[in-house]
């Protein structure tokens, strides 16, 4: 019985560890940037990939392009990117970063989950399996299957009708 306490003392307390990086990340990029954590990974891919179309965006960030676009919509507004229709086919839009944009990211600390995803990456299929496995039955103890994924420090939520 012991052996059991420790382990499940042990999970709860690398849930709380994962918690507060990703919390303590969010606060200090939005203190640093005044931007949320997934406008600043949004504008850190953009950084990398640019010019780049909305649904690269959405596929490098695990998010739905609707919700890229509610991100984009928002840092268009704070004049840090800008969209630009193709001159060869009027359908495709890229994404730049503005100067605005390319300073902040200049003077930006990492994101979180941009650090989580790309350590993900890194892991073999079987490894991935494992943790989704797991992760699963943590959000079904929890009863929270049902519930839309939110984005962090953010009100949008990863789902295609946002």
């Amino acid at each position: 019985m012991a052996q059991k306490t420790a382990m499940v003392a042990e999970i709860v307390d690398n849930l709380r560890r994962v918690f507060q990086v990703v919390n303590e990340q969010a606060k200090k990029a939005e203190l640093k940037t005044g931007l949320t954590g997934p406008q600043l990974w949004a504008i850190k891919v953009i950084s990398k990939e640019s010019p780049i179309m909305v649904s690269d965006i959405a596929r490098h960030m695990y998010l739905h392009p609707a919700t890229v676009v509610g991100i984009l919509d928002r840092l268009e507004l704070q004049g840090l990117v800008t969209r630009v229709r193709s001159l060869t086919d009027r359908r495709i839009v890229h994404v730049e970063l503005t100067a605005k944009g390319r300073a902040l990211v200049n003077k930006s600390p990492e994101v979180a989950t941009g650090t989580l995803v790309a350590g993900l990456e890194k892991l073999s299929v079987i490894e991935l399996k494992s943790i989704s496995e797991n992760m699963e039955r943590i959000v079904k103890i929890l009863g929270a299957q049902g519930i839309p994924p939110q984005l962090i420090h953010s009100p949008g939520v990863n789902t295609p009708s946002q």
